[in-house]
This record gives C-alpha cells, sequence and structure tokens, in this order.
C-alpha cells in the first residue's frame, strides 16, 4: 500500500504501508522509518500535513490498526500525526533506536573503537579460512535459507523469499542494495543485505548458520567489517548496523554501560562495534476501533499480555531487530 505526495507533479513524498490481515482483527498496517520526503523539497510543512492527512485516513478507513515509526530527524511528523488523531506508541513495531559507525574516519580508528574480544579479528579471519564476497542475485535462496537458521534461532518469523527477491532486485538495479555472503573454506555460512540512501548503508537483511565450525568464527562480523570498507570506498558517510532493544539503546544513550551479558546477542554484537547509539522520533499509533483499542490496552497491563504482543510484533516485522 503506497502513499504518495506530487508538487507540481515532482514526487516529494511518500510511504510504503505493509499491511496483513489478522484473525479477528481484520487488517492491520505498520510504516518504519516513515514516511519520507524530500529533502529539497521546498515547503515541508505542507508536505507533512499532507502525508499525515493520508496517513489518518488510512487508519480510520482501511485498516483497523496502524503503527508508525517516522524516520530520523522527523520529529515534525510524530507531532503531526499526534495532532491527526495518533497516539503514542510503545507496540514495538519497529526498533526505536539504533546504532551507526562513522565512515570519516580511518579504518585503524574505526578498529580502535571495537570491543576487545572484536579487535583481533580482523588479522584472524583470513587465516582461519573466513572470506567475505559481494553477492548478487543468484545468492537470494542462500540468504533466505540462512534467515531461516536466524529465525529458528532468535524466535521470529523469517520473510518470504518473493518479497527478499524484490527487494533485491529492484534496489540493486539502481545501485540501493548490496549483498554479502561470509564463508569458511568456501562454504556459505552468513549473508547480510544492506541498502543505500544517500550517505548511509544500513544493514536490513542478515542470516547465519551457526552450526559447525562457523559458530566460533565470528563470521557475522567479517561480513560487516568488510561492509565497513566497501562503504568507506564508495563514499558513505554512515553505516547503520541495525535496530537495538529498548533496553540496549536506552543504557547506552545514558552512558550506563557498553556491554552487558543480559543483552540480546544481536545487539551484542552490533555494539561490539563501537559505533553511536542514536534515538529515532516518538512511534505513534491509531487503533480506530474502540473495543479492539480496549482489548489492546488491557492486553498491555499485564505480563502475558505484553508478552504477546512482543511475539506478535515480531511475527509482524518479519524479522528481529
Amino acid at each position: 500500500m503506497y502513499l504518495l505526495a506530487f508538487h507540481a507533479g515532482e514526487l516529494v513524498g511518500g510511504a510504503q504501508i505493509m499491511h496483513r490481515q489478522v484473525p479477528l482483527l481484520g487488517s492491520v498496517g505498520y510504516l518504519p522509518y516513515g514516511p519520507v520526503i524530500a529533502t529539497a523539497a521546498a515547503d515541508r510543512n505542507e508536505i507533512c500535513r499532507v502525508l499525515g492527512g493520508g496517513l489518518a485516513a488510512l487508519g480510520r478507513r482501511r485498516l483497523r490498526m496502524l503503527f508508525v515509526q517516522p524516520p530520523e530527524g522527523a520529529h515534525d511528523l510524530s507531532r503531526e500525526l499526534i495532532r491527526r488523531g495518533f497516539r503514542a506508541s510503545s507496540a514495538g513495531i519497529a526498533p526505536s533506536g539504533s546504532i551507526r559507525i562513522d565512515l570519516t574516519a580511518t579504518e585503524e580508528e574505526i578498529r580502535r573503537r571495537f570491543a576487545r574480544r572484536l579487535r583481533s579479528w580482523p588479522k584472524k579471519w583470513a587465516p582461519r579460512g573466513v572470506t567475505v564476497r559481494v553477492g548478487d542475485s543468484h545468492d537470494i535462496p542462500l540468504l533466505a535459507a540462512l534467515m531461516t537458521h536466524s529465525a529458528r534461532h532468535q524466535d521470529y518469523d523469517p520473510l518470504p523469499i518473493d518479497y527478499i527477491e524484490a527487494l533485491y532486485t529492484e534496489l540493486a538495479a539502481t545501485g540501493h542494495a548490496a549483498l554479502f555472503v561470509g564463508e569458511v573454506h568456501g562454504q556459505p555460512v552468513a549473508a547480510d543485505l544492506v541498502t543505500v540512501c544517500g550517505a548511509m548503508v544500513r544493514g536490513r537483511l542478515a542470516g547465519f548458520d551457526r552450526t559447525g565450525e562457523a559458530a566460533g568464527l565470528s563470521v557475522p562480523a567479517a561480513i560487516r567489517w568488510e561492509i565497513i570498507r566497501w562503504a568507506k570506498a564508495r563514499g558513505h558517510r554512515w553505516y547503520d548496523l541495525g535496530g537495538l532493544h529498548e533496553e540496549v539503546l536506552h543504557a547506552l544513550l545514558a552512558g550506563e554501560c557498553r556491554h552487558s551479558d543480559s543483552w540480546p546477542s544481536s545487539d551484542q554484537a552490533k555494539v561490539a562495534f563501537g559505533g553511536s547509539p542514536f534515538r529515532y522520533p516518538s512511534a505513534v499509533e491509531m487503533i480506530n476501533s474502540t473495543p479492539v483499542r480496549t482489548a489492546y490496552d488491557l492486553s498491555r497491563r499485564w505480563p502475558g499480555g505484553r508478552r504477546l504482543v512482543a511475539r506478535a510484533t515480531r511475527r509482524f516485522r518479519g524479522t528481529a531487530p
């Protein structure tokens, strides 16, 4: 489902709303890191109002529930949506923040910021048979299979292969996506798909087969190190490693610590690269049906209900943060 804003025939903003039919609820939609507005647009405030009105109309007329996580820096969109009848959301339909690496630093400077256990790995990978190559469309089934391994380990539903193929095909054709494959002695065991938008390279989809020798070789980290070098060579400014869980993000932004064994392993792996954490604008939601809204709010008041909501949002996104 698409929402597009034009000015004088030129596309100046838009959103891609993902939606699914949920038993007993009907159509539920979510918009991760959108809508987006062209940086060169002449009247951002007007575009913000138009997109806000369009999303409110979708939330009232076509969707039973609509969750929106505006992109970085778009606090004005959060405020506009609140004005249009949305409310602040804690559903976690998309990660509320992330961590990124400044690629203007030298490779040596970036490595010095790595966690101690990661710092020596770049010199170990090659002698231990770990290599990373840039993949292509023929590797999409491999990525899908590796994501299934990760889904079992982290308890989420993997994305269907046709979605992954469409995402890669559409973006890679214009240089806005790249796929990296990590191998151990020539055997592929991990893969990472990134997207490129302006100066930002962002981790999107990843999978890892933890069985066998690969489990102790930090192959996903080898892929991320290669992505850093690849992105630097192409003049990009930032590498966003992907979303963080709220408890990890809060600890990092508060300066409480840079590591905890209690953190999810996926977050520990991202934080080990020594990047800078940041938070997105407030997520919002519209639940138009009063009975559904009441039932949803009540479910959030007890631990079992919160666990069910957390599990549902993971499955709805089709990927772990």
